[in-house]
Parts: structure tokens; sequence; C-alpha cells
């Protein structure tokens, strides 16, 4: 949205210029502030994560004492810090607030009882990758943020399917499977719809089929995306919550029922 604002063009509704503001302090909070409405996102389709959710907030704030003051709520009361796993699971609460869809999806991390020295380490260990401007042995990657975390993703998935055995398969079916699937039925436009979706995979490859299609078929990718509906069923309501998962951190738009269900008898 930071682009759309500063980019000057014939087509461009969301252009702020700089020349209607008294100075560029007031140029900056004015983007600053319009960076902060939802209702932009929502209309991208884009991933919605609150203010005291964000990243930048847990890093900050996590080292702090017991006790201190973190921000204040609508109300206008004091919110006091209590533990690093209540942060957390505060940020997954605002999380679920703002994405509807992923409402009863996140698990809290106060259920594990980890200590704070640990989860401090772990949010440390995270904060030492660059997800906007990602490097690997000095040279830039040409990958965006949710790209990275959908590899990411999508590894741990597949070591999950490997550590289960033949019940990993429930879950996770192998990429080369779902790739040749896409690739037969070509699926340009519709509604995408899987029975037993598993974490999602067939999704995030209908997706990435548009994309690598694009130059050969003359379209705009993020245009075409809007001519595809996805839709899917999954019985195990663990694998229903991956599936979910796996689509917001990717930014894909998806009907998955209220619940998990068996395609047979739903």
């Amino acid at each position: 949205m930071l682009e759309l604002f500063k980019t000057e063009s014939d087509d461009n509704i969301y252009y702020l210029p700089s020349e209607d503001y008294d100075c560029d302090d007031y140029y900056q909070t004015a983007i600053a502030e319009e960076l902060e409405l939802l209702e932009y996102y929502q209309e991208k389709n884009v991933f919605w994560v609150p203010k005291t959710a964000r990243w930048s907030i847990l890093k900050n704030k996590a080292t702090l004492p017991i006790g201190s003051v973190l921000w204040q709520d609508s109300q206008g009361q004091d919110v006091k810090f209590r533990s690093v796993s209540w942060l957390i699971d505060n940020a997954l609460d605002e999380i679920e607030k703002s994405n509807p869809k992923l409402k009863g999806i996140l698990n809290r991390i106060s259920q594990y009882q980890l200590d704070n020295d640990k989860l401090i380490g772990l949010i440390n260990t995270f904060s030492d990758t660059s997800f906007s401007k990602p490097e690997y042995k000095g040279e830039r990657l040409n990958l965006q943020s949710k790209d990275i975390l959908g590899h990411v993703y999508e590894y741990f998935l597949g070591q999950f399917a490997l550590a289960e055995g033949k019940q990993g398969g429930q879950y996770y079916t192998p990429k080369s499977i779902v790739t040749l699937i896409v690739e037969m039925l070509e699926p340009y436009q519709g509604r995408v719809y899987d029975p037993a979706m598993g974490s999602g995979g067939f999704f995030v490859s209908s997706e990435k089929f548009i994309e690598e299609h694009a130059k050969e078929q003359h379209y705009d990718p993020a245009e075409q995306k809007k001519h595809i509906s996805v839709y899917g069923q999954e019985s195990n309501p663990t694998t229903w919550k991956l599936a979910a998962m796996n689509m917001a951190i990717r930014g894909i738009d998806f009907n998955f029922g209220k619940k998990n269900a068996d395609t047979f008898f739903r």
C-alpha cells in the first residue's frame, strides 16, 4: 500500500500527492495513518495484523519487567505486561478478531507453560531473519515475506509428514503429485474445490500456476487470481486448521466451512 500512496498515475486512486501537505512531516504522518486503515487491506485481500500483534511489538515488549505498562486499551485503561506467553496469546487474539476466518484456528501458547526465557530466545531467533529484505550469502532474494513464510510452512508440513510415516499422507500430499494434477486441470478461473484438501497444497499450487503462466497467456496474475474461488473440506480438525493458516499467510481468500467436516456426510 505504501507504494500505491506514493506512486502517481492516471489509474491510481490511492495516490497521495505530497504537495497537498504543508511539510514532509505532515505528509509522512498522513501516509502512516492511511496505512492503518483496515479497509485497504480487506479490499486487496491482504492479511491484516493489528498494531499490538506485530512482530516489532513482541520483540520490543517481551523483555520488559513484569507489570510494565504496554499500551492503553480502547477504554483508555493501562494494559500491563504479564508474561511473554500472555503477550503472544494477546497477539493471536487480536489477529483472530481482525481476520474472522481464523477465529478458533490459532492455538494459544499459554497452554504449553513455557517459561519467559525460552520464548524470548525463540523471538530473538526469528528476529535474526529479514522477511522484508531477504538475503542469502550476501545476495538479495527475489522473494516477498509471504513467499518465505509459505516455504517455511511447506517445509515443516513435509517434515511432519515424514515423521508420521503413512499417517502423514492425511494432511500432506507430495508437491510433485499436486503440481502434476494442477498442470492437468489448468485452473485459470472458476471454482477450485478439494473434497479432501489436507493442508491446502492444491490451492497454493493453483495460485502458483496462475503466476507462472501469466507471461505466455498475456494476463495480469493479480487480476487473474480474482477469477478463482477456493473451496475445500477436511475431516481432520487439526489438518483443517493447518489449511486455514496456510491460506492466511499466503493471502489466499478461502471458504472451508465453519468447521472440519467429512465429505461423505456433509
